[in-house]
């Protein structure tokens, strides 16, 4: 059993930071969850699989110039890491996108089960 460390949540953070989906997929197991903030369920939207996943997070980063976010605080807790975020994400027509969100990451064997999203939302 892998120990899960601040070291290899910031590890998956980085990837993102660097838009890179592969880097990124390394840190995801084959059958992971994603829940996403937005959706008509409880939980949101649910993705399944890593491939799908891909699609998910590869669609972001094709849609902006780039997208960082900056970890304000992270905990973990077992098999879990708490993080909140600052998420801003510069589109490609030059528009800038920015809230908070907070992640919860269930790990198994130094890999990513399950994602699950929460964010603000702005309006105006």
């Amino acid at each position: 059993m892998t120990t899960l460390t601040r070291a290899l949540v910031d590890s998956v953070g980085d990837a993102f930071n660097a838009n890179d989906i592969d880097a990124v997929m390394k840190h995801f197991a084959d059958d992971a969850t994603f829940d996403h903030a937005v959706g008509p369920e409880e939980h949101g939207v649910r993705f399944e699989g890593a491939e799908t996943i891909r699609g998910v997070f590869a669609g972001l980063f094709s849609k902006v110039e780039n997208v960082h976010w900056e970890t304000l605080y992270c905990a973990i807790s077992g098999n879990k890491a708490y993080c909140e975020y600052r998420r801003t994400a510069k589109h490609k027509d030059g528009k800038v996108e920015q809230f908070l969100s907070v992640d919860i990451l269930t790990y198994q064997d130094g890999l990513i089960v399950h994602k699950d999203t929460y964010y603000k939302q702005r309006t105006g």
